[in-house]
């Protein structure tokens, strides 16, 4: 396996699939470990007969970016599971992987079910896995909801929903909060979060924002949780971004080359 650079680039990744900045900072040990390293983004699963596919279609893009193997795997709800997707990449002739939570908060799925499901996976089929950030609610996730605002036409006067699944923890709703505090900085219209499983719900947030309004969720893919805010706004004529999906592959990836540097030094 050769440890030396890319030396070409395409749209700001390497040659390799790799980031380019990520390999001039993460150095040659690290573009070496992750040489065709399969990438498993795990999420939490839904019975949307669309959120599997847009998962499925996110890890494609994933895949496509990176230049490696990049697949899906799902704690609840829908298939397959992490030790299905680990036991396969074995029988293909790989001897680690990496995953990424498809999470944006630090909440149960986080912190207890997606760690069992590692530990099970590995120790059932014997695959070095390494864990990597969840992909959270910092700067780059802020540009990221940003990029679906613009994209949705979101007008700057235009106040704004985000809608996200929500925690019994508080600290993972106020993670959200702060995004929605630093999305707001700055623009004519205001952002506000709301939460379909946690207070506050929209109904009591969309009195603060007037009367129009635009609907960003912080989802990956579709869920019967977005189906009422989905009707609201549609009922009112307001904007509704889609969920964030295939958009957030260089966020994927950069967990990816994050866990190679860090295995690496």
């Amino acid at each position: 396996m050769s440890t030396s650079k890319p030396s070409a680039t395409v749209g700001g990744f390497a040659a390799s699939g790799v980031p380019a900045a990520a390999v001039a900072s993460s150095g040659a040990r690290a573009t070496e470990w992750l040489v065709g390293v399969p990438v498993i983004g795990l999420a939490h699963g839904s019975r949307h007969p669309e959120g599997t596919r847009a998962i499925e279609r996110l890890m494609a893009a994933v895949s496509s970016i990176g230049g490696g193997p990049a697949e899906p795997a799902f704690l609840d709800l829908a298939e397959p599971d992490l030790t299905t997707v680990v036991r396969r990449l074995a029988a293909a002739g790989h001897r680690r992987a990496v995953v990424v939570p498809l999470l944006f908060t630090a909440a149960f799925h986080a912190t207890v079910d997606g760690p069992e499901a590692v530990q099970d996976a590995a120790a059932e089929v014997g695959l070095e896995l390494v864990v990597t950030d969840i992909l959270g609610t910092g700067p780059d996730v802020e540009e990221l909801v940003g990029a679906s605002m613009a994209a949705a036409g979101v007008a700057e006067e235009t106040s704004v929903l985000l809608f996200a699944v929500g925690s019994s923890q508080p600290a993972a709703n106020d993670a959200v909060h702060d995004l929605a505090s630093r999305l707001d900085a700055g623009r004519a219209g205001r952002v506000r979060a709301a939460f379909g499983t946690a207070d506050p719900r929209p109904a009591a947030v969309l009195p603060e924002l007037g009367e129009t309004v635009a609907v960003v969720p912080l989802f990956l893919a579709p869920g019967l949780l977005l189906r009422s805010v989905t009707e609201t706004a549609a009922a009112q004529g307001w904007t509704m971004a889609p969920p964030l999906g295939d958009l957030a592959a260089p966020l994927v990836l950069r967990r990816w080359v994050a866990a190679a540097s860090s295995e690496s030094a």
